[in-house]
């Protein structure tokens, strides 16, 4: 988590999908949309939108949980 957040593009797709699958099976508990499809999707939008060399990984996931949460409060 600890991480930076420039590296997840270059990661490889199994440790995407480890890291994802771990944050999705942590935050479930929070909301059932916060799986690890949802984090695969919205960490790929974050990393390559902006300018990441300042944050961490634990960054961009509380950006999605937050974002996931603007979401579900605009359906209301």
């Amino acid at each position: 988590m600890d991480d930076k957040a420039s590296l997840w593009p270059r990661a490889g797709a199994s440790e995407k999908i480890d890291f994802t699958n771990r944050v999705g099976k942590s935050m479930s508990t929070l909301s059932p949309n916060l799986d690890s499809g949802y984090f695969m999707r919205c960490l790929e939008e974050v990393a390559n939108i902006g300018d990441t060399k300042d944050l961490t990984m634990s960054d961009m996931v509380r950006t999605c949980v937050s974002l996931q949460g603007s979401r579900s409060g605009n359906s209301e």
